[in-house]
């Protein structure tokens, strides 16, 4: 890859292996990489412990996301998705073990796909994008099983409740849907612009980023990130975070989250700011946390720029992974 391609880089998407020892992330050019975290957190690590072990191109377009089983990586790009086996990735041996793409109305335009997440206990693969609906997909089988329409506009992110059954997505129309995974049917729908406290017209109605856990949702994009009480379906908290937040997360006591301008934000479950961290990117998308237990806890943050910073402790930047 040249210079000009590199200069224009953004890193979309990122997951760690179920062993924790490897990062995929995912790029615009259509290119996953992968990397060896214990290479790179090494005592005897060079520059070339920073680059990727594997690159290949998976997908025409973007790698918009990716998810990850316990043994295998799921990407998706414009329309279709792949699964690769985590032990052929790692022997540097990519091929995808099967290609599948949602039964869109249209033929003639292809739409992205924005958002992935699993739903382990019926083994099943949720799926939004471009053409305003979510697919489910039965992990087994391949079938798509069911479409939940009701978004007006693109989707953008997807979490799951796996205890109560349920799907939340966010979209361009500035609404998160709540479904029911069982009948797939809608169960609320917050419109977060329509709160006075949350609105920021200047920078539109869009959600780009929600995270649940438990009984709380954090949602945010052109409103403000806020913290929702899904039981009275009522903000609780709005964080005084200025730009746009592409993805949030809970993190013990904190709110990691990231987006426009070059800062991870450390923030408190009541609404302060605690800490702004510079990174690399000038603008963020992705940010990924390795938790599995054998191995070091990291913190990776990807945006528009080849560099992957590495957090092994979450208020400063450890070192930099480059495609």
């Amino acid at each position: 890859m040249g210079p000009i391609e590199l200069l224009h880089m953004s890193v979309f998407s990122q997951r760690f292996s179920p062993c924790g020892r490897f990062l995929a992330a995912g790029n615009n050019y259509g290119e996953i990489a992968l990397f060896s975290l214990t290479a790179a957190l090494s005592p005897e690590a060079t520059n070339l412990s920073q680059k990727p072990v594997l690159t290949f191109t998976a997908h025409e377009g973007p790698v918009f996301c990716l998810v990850s089983t316990d043994s295998q990586l799921i990407s998706a790009g414009n329309g279709e998705i792949c699964c690769w086996n985590w032990s052929d990735l790692i022997k540097r041996n990519p091929k995808a073990i099967w290609t599948r793409r949602p039964n869109y109305k249209t033929s003639l335009e292809i739409p992205e796909i924005n958002a992935m997440a699993l739903s382990p206990k019926d083994n099943s693969l949720i799926v939004g994008g471009g053409d305003n609906n979510l697919y489910i997909m039965d992990l087994e089988s391949g079938a798509f099983k069911s479409v939940l329409q009701g978004h007006t506009d693109y989707i953008h992110c997807l979490a799951v409740r796996e205890r109560e059954g349920e799907i939340l997505s966010g979209g361009e129309d500035g609404s998160v849907r709540i479904w029911d995974s069982r009948t797939a049917q809608p169960v609320h729908c917050i419109e977060v612009y329509k709160y006075q406290e949350c609105a920021r017209p200047q920078l539109g109605r869009w959600i780009s980023c929600l995270a649940t856990d438990s009984d709380w949702l954090l949602c945010g994009g052109g409103p403000s990130l806020s913290l929702w009480h899904l039981r009275s379906m009522s903000p609780t908290s709005v964080l005084p975070i200025a730009g746009c937040q592409r993805q949030a997360m809970f993190y013990q006591d904190l709110i990691l989250s990231a987006g426009e301008g070059p800062y991870l934000y450390h923030s408190l479950v009541g609404g302060k700011v605690k800490a702004q961290i510079p990174c690399t990117p000038p603008s963020l998308n992705t940010l990924a946390l390795n938790e599995h237990p054998s191995e070091p806890r990291v913190l990776t943050l990807g945006g528009s720029s080849a560099h992957i910073d590495v957090f092994t402790n979450l208020s400063y930047r450890a070192f930099s992974l480059s495609f």
